[in-house]
């Protein structure tokens, strides 16, 4: 609780240092990967994120077979400072494991949240922060979309949490429960022609006997104002579980606080096998009030075509 109390006086000492705005025209979600943006949602804005995933698992070493479906969550809320976010994520987990080892199979069915988190972010660099004073090159298109790099120097916010763990979880090691930290840095490079590459470090559940690193890398490429296709590769590393986990999918713009997404995920080993099929959602309460900016993605936010008036003047020449 201490090194968490450090982290939020770090946080406010922080604020009287940056004034720059992070709301976006349009909603700035995390899905459909599972990464964090290194941005918040800004000030003023209930957000929710939450989808449903299929589950199925085979492991070849200890023998047996998990199927059921499991369900996400995240509530962000900008609060504050346009740098500072708070949230509260959860994943809840419904399966049945057979267990193949003896004569009969031994079925069992099982239920718990997987991980239930709750923290805040900050950002603590922002590159773009002066990108309002680049203009665009109206007679280059290639002058718009060529590489900058400048875009190599990433976007970057620290995260600090507690998770909480039920007693008796299937889902994580023997004797965890209660309280442990939760660390992560986030890194975000907005680069031209619509691609986002989001780095995340994380330290999970320090101080237990399933204290674990993470890292995600995501890269995002918005190819129109509504549609987004992303990749993404996930490594986990403890003494109770490690794996390599990659997804593919794509998200729907629906109107600017409102997107769809759908992902694929899976792994390269059999212990176990891994193959999830998810369906999100996320949507936003905007209350905001400061200035509206663009996020990078190529869209404001507004589908239906402006007619511009026309201001019509009278001839005085003599």
């Amino acid at each position: 609780m201490r090194i968490l109390k450090s982290i939020l006086v770090l946080i406010l000492a922080f604020s009287f240092n940056s004034t720059y705005a992070q709301y976006t025209e349009v909603i700035n979600s995390n899905r459909p990967g599972v990464s964090k943006s290194a941005f918040s949602v800004g000030t003023g804005v209930v957000q929710f994120e939450t989808g449903a995933y299929t589950v199925k698992e085979e492991h070849a070493l200890a023998n047996y077979e998990v199927s059921g479906f499991g369900l996400d969550f995240a509530l962000r809320y900008g609060l504050l400072f346009e740098e500072l976010e708070l949230s509260l994520d959860g994943i809840y987990q419904n399966d049945n494991i057979t267990y193949n080892n003896a004569t009969i199979p031994l079925p069992d069915k099982r239920s718990n949240f997987k991980n239930f988190t709750l923290g805040a972010k900050y950002l603590v660099y922002d590159p773009y922060k002066n990108a309002g004073e680049e203009k665009p090159n109206l007679y280059s298109f290639h002058a718009n979309n060529k590489f900058s790099w400048k875009s190599l120097i990433p976007a970057v916010s620290i995260f600090a949490g507690a998770n909480f763990d039920a007693k008796d979880n299937p889902y994580t090691a023997p004797d965890i429960e209660g309280f442990s930290p939760k660390v992560m840095i986030a890194t975000q490079n907005n680069f031209n022609g619509g691609w986002v590459f989001v780095m995340n470090l994380i330290k999970d559940r320090i101080g237990t006997d399933q204290s674990d690193f993470q890292y995600i890398f995501t890269l995002t490429h918005s190819f129109t104002p509504q549609w987004v296709v992303f990749g993404e590769a996930q490594g986990i590393d403890s003494d109770f579980y490690a794996d390599n986990i990659f997804r593919f999918g794509g998200a729907y713009l629906w109107t600017k606080n409102f997107q769809l997404d759908a992902n694929l995920a899976f792994n390269t080993k059999d212990t176990p096998t891994v193959l999830n099929i998810a369906f999100g959602a996320s949507y936003r309460l905007d209350f905001h009030q400061d200035k509206k900016i663009d996020n990078g993605n190529g869209s404001d936010g507004n589908f239906k075509k402006k007619k511009k008036k026309e201001k019509k003047t009278d001839d005085f020449d003599s």
